[in-house]
């Protein structure tokens, strides 16, 4: 029997500096690579030094017919951590983060939080159309939802100055470093999503300490909540621009290094992937969200 815990308070808490030095440890560096096109497996890279001895006892792991390759994500993790050692010395890179806890349950195929800022707020949710391989189910966040009372965190964090350094050095001719800036600034968004949801539930919701699961953290735009425009709504109830956050016509954040979305408690919680969707369901959702079908599907990542 799934019993909620109790978030230690309601409402919005603003982190309006989070020290770096606390997210650096946290960087996933396989999806650096995998936004750079390179596969493989580049275990300890990041914590290789500099020096010549460390880098050829670090090559000789791989293949000969592997170690161009290998030799190539040396240089991309170099230059990767120097723009983070610059980013930081500067004072270029800075944090911001902002978590909300409200009451909610689960409603129709959606998410009823109760008040936010004085506001409720609807959120309806995509079903899969196609049963889950991990439960054989066809499956919709809301279901981690209970019907009766329920708790649901919406957070969203931001690393400001990169954007800004990224469009500095294209306009000096420098593609290369300004796309690096921009995937090193990603991967400490990413990171600060991590550690926001690890204080969230040890610590702020404190589920963790009951449940001993970590519950999820899928956000808005991703596989399992493929509708952008949510964030429209979201951003009218907790108001993103209290951590810088601006959002476009198309519903881009801005910085792009930005991410918003839900933290779900349920210890049977999972992340998956909502996939196709059906025109009926299509349909019925762009009733729900009063939009034509045509509009809808501007706003679905992954159709």
């Amino acid at each position: 029997m799934y019993s909620p815990v109790t978030p230690t308070f309601i409402g919005k808490k603003i982190f309006e500096s989070v020290d770096i030095r606390q997210i650096l440890p946290r960087i996933d560096w396989r999806f650096f690579f995998h936004a750079w096109k390179m596969t493989g497996n580049y275990e300890g890279l990041d914590t290789l030094c500099d020096c010549a001895a460390c880098k050829t006892q670090w090559l000789l792991r791989y293949r000969p017919e592997e170690r161009g390759k290998a030799e190539e994500a040396y240089k991309l993790m170099r230059d990767a951590q120097e723009v983070l050692r610059e980013g930081i010395s500067e004072g270029i890179f800075s944090i911001s983060a902002m978590l909300c806890f409200s009451e909610a349950h689960s409603e129709e195929e959606g998410i009823q939080i109760h008040d936010l800022d004085g506001k409720p707020l609807y959120l309806p949710m995509l079903r899969q159309q196609h049963p889950s391989e991990r439960n054989n189910c066809c499956l919709s966040m809301s279901d981690f939802i209970s019907p009766a009372t329920d708790y649901v965190g919406i957070f969203a964090v931001t690393v400001h100055g990169g954007d800004e350094w990224a469009e500095r050095v294209r306009e000096e001719g420098d593609d290369y470093t300004s796309i690096l800036i921009k995937s090193v600034a990603d991967r400490l968004a990413e990171a600060t999503a991590d550690w926001l949801h690890e204080q969230s539930r040890n610590h702020y919701w404190g589920y963790g300490k009951v449940t001993g699961r970590e519950g999820i953290r899928p956000a808005f735009g991703y596989p399992a909540m493929p509708d952008i425009s949510l964030l429209k709504e979201v951003d009218a109830a907790i108001h993103l621009s209290e951590i810088g956050i601006q959002l476009t016509e198309n519903c881009a954040m801005r910085p792009n290094a930005s991410i918003c979305g839900l933290h779900i408690a349920h210890p049977q919680s999972f992340y998956f992937m909502v996939g196709e969707i059906a025109e009926d369901q299509k349909r019925s959702y762009a009733a729900q969200r009063n939009t034509s079908v045509k509009e809808l599907n501007k706003w679905l990542a992954n159709s």
